[in-house]
């Protein structure tokens, strides 16, 4: 379990030290919220009404970032290859590497969403909800992401070859992210199937994500 905990705070501080960190992540969040209004213009009815899926939408594309050094960093300079031999479970690392990099990529944008739902003229209730489904949810992009970066492992350049392979898994959590919001702004069915469905998603994307992740880089290392 030491070594498990130990592994999540170095995959955390490189993420946060290499770019697409933190920083580069939530200047990205940002950038993609600001040209929203520029977009649609000074409409607040219809800002309030498109912000939850923006920030969503923000949300997953910062969340990408960066994933494509996941594991090839480690590959590149033999800690790989150390973390195969060391005793823990591939799976087990994998789900090491992908919870450090949800908490130097995924936990700040769930920090700064409050403000950045204030630039969409969101109220209390849509920016309380779209922060809590982001907390949900992010995990379940990470998970999703680490499957796509382990696939990548042999390669030397692929970036936007993890998004291509990412985004379509993450559609249905973008989907019940959003329509948790959506279903508390309006008259709508209740919030709790969406947000339940959610939350199942997260937990079954960090059981499969790490099995099918190992698989990947076990493949790619033969």
């Amino acid at each position: 379990m030491g070594f498990f905990l130990a592994l999540i705070g170095r995959t955390a501080r490189l993420s946060l030290g290499a770019g697409g960190g933190a920083f580069t992540g939530l200047v990205f969040f940002l950038s993609v919220v600001s040209v929203v209004p520029f977009g649609v213009g000074p409409d607040m009815p219809l800002l309030a009404r498109i912000g939850p899926a923006m920030l969503w939408i923000a949300a997953l594309l910062a969340t990408l970032l960066g994933l494509d050094r996941l594991f090839q960093d480690d590959r590149d300079d033999g800690t790989l290859d150390q973390l195969i031999l060391s005793g823990l479970p591939l799976e087990l690392v994998v789900l090491a590497k992908a919870t450090g990099h949800w908490l130097a990529t995924g936990l700040p944008l769930v920090i700064g969403t409050p403000v950045f739902g204030l630039i969409l003229g969101l109220d209390g209730t849509a920016i309380g909800l779209v922060t809590l489904t982001l907390l949900l949810g992010t995990p379940a992009l990470t998970f999703i992401g680490a499957i796509g970066a382990a696939l990548i492992t042999a390669l030397r350049r692929g970036g936007l070859l993890v998004a291509v392979l990412v985004l379509p898994f993450t559609i249905p959590v973008l989907i019940f992210g959003v329509s948790t919001v959506s279903a508390a702004t309006t008259d709508g069915p209740s919030i709790a199937t969406p947000l339940l469905i959610l939350v199942a998603l997260s937990l079954a994307s960090a059981v499969i994500g790490p099995i099918a992740g190992a698989a990947a880089i076990r493949a790619a290392l033969d």
